[in-house]
């Protein structure tokens, strides 16, 4: 009988919900379908420096489907970033520790950062399998990222919430939402939560446009505004973030009592969404196969509802964006949401 498999799971860069679901897929795949050895790695690619591993069994991995966070922990180490730390290797030490450990594959999840390490770790020899996740949803060549959609629901609930306080009160509120340089979380919440303006990274927007629109609003005796912005929009240095500069330029040209909120890490923590559940636990299993075929190098991901692979050479450097022609923006503007662009 051939040996069976000894694989590692890491997970990387910023936390959201779902990666211990991602974990649990993998994992109780491997075992209980390929009889493969499974060994978590702590703290990111810190944990593969350090030589840092736990062993992964069934019993430990039942009961953390819901559970936000990670529970092999985190870390933001890039490993082939050049520094000054006594001159180490650390792709050559990491490339040792994994022989030492006698692994046939690692399981890198994360969002583009780490995936362009796990493409990197593929290219010096690993065996490399990838599972995107991200609440921004820009990884590139996936439909979608787990994450994505419990960061939908959060916004979107603070939303609904602060819809009471601007009617209440006959305000515009600014809500600021997380996702770097893309804009989907914005549009997402923006969208579900009933956004009377929606500014995403890649759409441009004219502010005095925007201005004219709320003031349309308000002579329509529209009671109240909700402007959804994206914190990857463009600003002015001497504004601490996006919501700063737009509530300043909203108040300061309508004269209208604006208020904003950021709402931050929030959207990134907490348990993950019934869909962001069974994402995870797909890509988790389908990676789980992709090593039981050999099939390495690759990162999972979901085209048209089926998962699917691709290389990570095509993943590594991209950035999944919002295209200006998506159909939700076009629905969007019919109901009369100033989106700026074209």
């Amino acid at each position: 009988m051939a040996k069976p498999k000894r694989i590692g799971i890491l997970t990387a860069g910023g936390d959201c919900p779902g990666i211990n679901a991602a974990i649990r897929g993998v994992g109780k795949t491997a075992i209980s379908q390929y009889g493969m050895e499974v060994f978590g790695i702590a703290s990111g690619f810190s944990g593969l420096i350090n030589n840092e591993f736990i062993s992964l069994t069934e019993s430990n991995l039942s009961g953390i489907l819901t559970l936000g966070g990670t529970i092999l922990g985190t870390s933001r180490e890039k490993p082939f970033k050049k520094n000054n730390d006594q001159g180490s290797d650390k792709p050559e030490l990491i490339k040792k520790n994994y022989k030492d450990m006698k692994l046939d594959c690692v399981v890198c999840i994360g969002g583009n950062g780490t995936q362009k390490t796990a493409s990197m770790l593929s290219d010096i020899g690993l065996n490399i399998v990838g599972i995107p996740k991200t609440i921004d949803n820009d990884v590139w060549g996936t439909d979608f990222t787990f994450g994505f959609d419990s960061a939908v629901n959060i916004a979107t609930e603070a939303i609904d919430r602060l819809h009471t306080t601007a009617n209440s009160h006959q305000r515009i509120m600014v809500i600021e939402v997380m996702g770097h340089a893309a804009g989907w979380l914005t549009l997402y919440a923006g969208m579900a939560g009933g956004g009377d303006v929606i500014l995403i990274p890649e759409l441009k927007h004219d502010l005095k446009d925007m201005n004219r629109y709320l003031m349309s609003r308000y002579n329509r005796k529209k009671s109240y505004s909700i402007v959804v912005i994206a914190e990857g929009i463009e600003f002015p240095k001497e504004f601490r973030s996006a919501a700063d500069y737009i509530a300043y330029s909203i108040e300061s040209e309508t004269k209208i009592e604006t208020r904003k909120t950021i709402l931050g890490y929030v959207q990134r923590g907490g348990s993950p969404s019934p869909m962001d559940r069974i994402l995870a636990t797909r890509f988790g299993s389908s990676a789980a196969r992709l090593i039981a075929s050999d099939d390495y190098g690759k990162m999972v991901a979901i085209k048209d509802s089926h998962t699917i692979s691709i290389p990570l050479k095509e993943v590594s450097g991209k950035l999944n964006l919002v295209p200006a022609n998506l159909g939700l923006i076009e629905k969007a503007r019919a109901l009369d949401i100033f989106m700026g662009g074209n």
